[in-house]
């Protein structure tokens, strides 16, 4: 089944379309939640919580491409998982994009949440001035979660200018940040 006819099917409100859903992505969810989450049972559930979210945004949303909304809301579901499990007197790995990021990106404090529109808005500016090959490895590294090296055989790359890009981009999402007033 095609992604158009998902959507449609989802508009209609068959429950069939969740499992055309999950027959047709529902690896690469689970493989994206397991990039975030080092449980198998947590990641199921960040993707079962995908699937429901999907359910309760289509409609009125009707995404142009279905992969990336799925993969968006599930990201952000994994992601939710992370920040339960690193709740205070709760213990898990630390990930390390986290860490790699946040050099470059704004306090995620809730008081700065109402600047999270710009913020996106000039992320995105950003990303548009890149070249489609460093957009590409920006993409797969920091926001599908994909290792380096998963990053270089996609791109056909070694994983030394993976890394050495990465970097630089890092950087100049910096000053691009900084440009833009964007306090880091």
């Amino acid at each position: 089944m095609e992604d158009n006819e998902i959507v449609a099917a989802l508009f209609r409100r068959d429950a069939s379309a969740l499992m055309q859903l999950q027959d047709k992505y529902g690896p690469r969810l689970h493989t994206l939640a397991l990039r975030f989450l080092k449980s198998r049972e947590d990641a199921e559930e960040a993707v079962n919580d995908a699937y429901l979210r999907t359910w309760s945004t289509i409609p009125p949303r009707q995404p142009e491409h279905l992969f990336a909304y799925v993969a968006r809301l599930c990201r952000y579901a994994a992601l939710e998982k992370v920040d339960w499990l690193t709740a205070k007197k709760r213990s898990a790995t630390v990930v390390e994009l986290t860490e790699e990021l946040c050099q470059c990106l704004p306090d995620p404090a809730p008081q700065r949440q109402a600047e999270g529109a710009e913020i996106g808005a000039a992320i995105n500016a950003f990303l548009s001035t890149l070249e489609p090959e460093k957009r590409k490895m920006f993409l797969l590294r920091y926001w599908y979660g994909d290792p380096v090296r998963t990053v270089a055989e996609q791109c056909g790359v070694g994983e030394s200018k993976v890394k050495t890009t990465l970097f630089r981009l890092r950087k100049d999402l910096k000053n691009h940040l900084e440009k833009e007033g964007i306090a880091l």
